[in-house]
């Protein structure tokens, strides 16, 4: 052995010799380098599809990833394909100022991989595969109604990793109330008691609306219509059918068709101190079944759940609940109108009785009667669930010959051009339908014009609304497409991946392809924050859920009973995370990111927490959750188009 060369022997030489021995640790590399910076590699943790555009992302300081390759391995560590990462992007934050690309259009092998970094930045992603489009996509759709299931109300519950006992029987014999009275914020409930009208009504069945046991009218028929749509793409998934026909019982009994009447929700979330509502208690939904009240009990209304109009009996219906409801019945006809069509004439009538009933002349001063208050579920428009009502009708008396088709026709293009010619247009989501009301009627009109609107007017829309995004993507490091310091970040993302869909289906225009899939990525892990924002999709994903029974029933760890398939909101604004929830009985749970913070993520006004006191971050919902679900099932149908 030659002495010289070695730090161990080189170590045993006399303190004179120090200067020597310090020279040769340096020379011969027995000192440790400074270890190159820790950069934070955030892909799709889903996976993505064959043949499509496929960007990840690196950040990190701007000088170590300026020298900084990357290199795609497989499951055995093989290296698959390598290079430079690719430009910069923009500005992030102060731990992470740089964020650069990484293209991986060109990896098509089906597989499961990670990106390494190397040179000048170390980091390592989480796996993603890549697949076809409906091997990757339709699993997801899958998890989506697992947490419909989990969402069941009533006696009809299913066995499942969170399952819970029969919920909320009392909602069988109902009563009636008049509409509570708030302040002005929306915040406090003015009536010192509830007043009943002397109306009872089976409430029973739905679905939970989102971590509250809440029910309410206008968001279960919104998701109870993308079940059905996404229905047409995925007809072979039973358990989807089923949960579209579970949507659709208890939107029945929300229409009593011999009053006139809609009801809007059961339930109450805002209250006082004689009032306690949904929102006061922490607990499961089946003890709400053994509490012992009398009336007058401040607790009474969670046990009894009242039960809130959309109108009095007879009246004029809130068009923008009119529209969705009729939109669901109307799909239900287009469902069964082949196999049961005495079946499908009844949910055509049940249709066009809501519809015909809508309030088309709304008091512009007043908020829409959505929900108590209403701003639970505040919203600007309304001709668009109009338009969406009479496409739907419309096709439903197509395929039935019910010789309504062209009165529906036009009235659906009047609504289009009332919404088109509007200032309160925006993206899909809860509050805007228009996507899908704009694709069904393109369809409808056929090449025809109604009322001055043509298919060439609806998809231009379409397109408004994709470059509406595309033009946020442009100005964001990470291409979001969706404001992420408001709410519904993530639902507004997934509605833009349907939207593309939707305009391809009625265009045949792909332009938007690449945009589409770099949203989907953004929503399952290409984001600052590197989680996925669906629970069980991914490496990284929400465990601290804002919601009952998956705290009180299932894992916070991650590792076993979790509400798989839920769809939370995601980042919002950092000024309104400042107050987070809490309750005696809710058990605590704060998950952390892989390495760091949370906070070493935020970035541009916004904040993302996983904590179950979070609700403005990880609360899931059902329409989240099924926006989602009809951007997957688009997406997993789109390759046999």
């Amino acid at each position: 052995m030659n002495a010289s060369r070695s730090p161990v022997l080189l170590v045993t030489t006399t303190a004179a010799s120090l200067g020597v021995v310090l020279v040769a640790l340096n020379l011969y590399g027995a000192a440790s380098p400074t270890p190159a910076p820790e950069a934070a590699v955030r892909v799709d943790q889903v996976g993505y599809v064959r043949g499509e555009t496929k960007q990840a992302h690196v950040m990190g300081p701007t000088k170590a990833l300026a020298g900084a390759r990357f290199k795609v391995v497989d499951t055995k560590d093989k290296v698959v394909t390598a290079g430079r990462l690719g430009a910069v992007t923009g500005h992030w934050n102060a731990k992470y100022p740089s964020v650069r690309t990484v293209d991986l259009s060109e990896l098509n092998t089906p597989g499961t991989y990670r990106i390494v970094l190397s040179g000048t930045a170390t980091g390592r992603s989480p796996a993603f595969r890549i697949a076809d489009a409906s091997e990757l996509m339709t699993p997801l759709v899958r998890d989506n109604v697992r947490f419909l299931q989990a969402q069941r109300d009533g006696a009809d519950v299913l066995p499942g990793a969170l399952q819970h006992g029969p919920s909320h029987l009392a909602d069988e014999d109902a009563t009636v109330y008049a509409d509570p009275r708030y302040d002005e914020a929306g915040e406090e409930l003015l009536d010192e008691h509830l007043t009943p009208t002397g109306d009872t009504v089976d409430a029973s069945g739905g679905w939970f609306d989102a971590g509250d046991f809440l029910k309410f009218t206008g968001t279960t028929s919104y998701s109870t219509a993308e079940l059905l749509l996404a229905e047409k793409d995925l007809s072979a998934m039973p358990a989807l059918s089923a949960e579209a026909d579970h949507g659709l019982e208890w939107l029945d009994k929300m229409w009593d068709g011999d009053s006139g009447t809609l009801y809007a929700q059961v339930g109450i979330g805002a209250g006082n101190d004689t009032v306690r509502t949904d929102h006061d208690v922490w607990r499961l939904p089946e003890a709400d079944d053994r509490l012992d009240v009398s009336p007058g009990d401040p607790d009474y209304p969670i046990k009894h759940r009242p039960v809130f109009r959309a109108n009095a009996p007879g009246e004029p219906i809130t068009p923008s609940l009119a529209g969705r409801v009729a939109a669901a019945f109307a799909l239900a006809a287009q469902r069964t109108a082949d196999s049961d069509p005495d079946q499908a004439q009844e949910w055509l009538e049940k249709a066009a009785a809501v519809y015909e009933q809508a309030d088309t002349d709304p008091d512009p001063d007043q908020p829409l009667v959505t929900a108590f208050p209403s701003g639970f579920y505040p919203e600007e428009s309304w001709q668009d669930d109009m338009e969406f009502a009479g496409a739907e009708l419309a096709l439903a008396a197509q395929e039935l010959g019910d010789d309504r088709e062209a009165d529906w026709t036009g009235e659906a293009a009047h609504w289009a051009r009332v919404y088109l010619d509007s200032d309160v247009k925006g993206t899909l989501n809860v509050a805007d339908v228009s996507a899908l009301a704009h694709a069904d009627l393109a369809t409808v009109l056929d090449g025809a014009r109604s009322n001055g609107v043509g298919a060439a007017d609806l998809t231009k829309d379409l397109r408004r609304q994709l470059e509406d995004g595309v033009e946020r993507a442009g100005r964001d490091p990470f291409g979001a497409g969706a404001v992420y310091d408001d709410f519904d970040a993530v639902p507004h993302t997934f509605g833009l991946v349907a939207t593309t869909r939707l305009y391809a289906k009625a265009t045949g225009d792909t332009r938007y392809a690449a945009f589409a899939g770099r949203q989907r990525g953004w929503a399952l892990g290409a984001n600052p924050w590197g989680t996925s924002f669906m629970i069980g999709a991914g490496e990284v994903y929400p465990h601290c859920p804002e919601h009952q029974l998956a705290n009180l029933r299932g894992s916070l760890d991650g590792k076993g009973a979790i509400l798989r398939g839920a769809v939370v909101n995601g980042p919002n604004a950092a000024e309104k995370l400042t107050d987070l929830n809490g309750f005696p009985n809710m058990r605590k749970c704060t998950a952390a990111p892989p390495s760091g913070a949370w906070t070493d993520f935020d970035g541009k006004g916004s904040r993302y927490v996983d904590d179950v006191g979070a609700w403005q971050t990880v609360e899931p919902s059902l329409d989240f959750t099924t926006t989602a679900l009809l951007a997957f099932a688009l997406t997993a149908q789109d390759e046999g188009r």
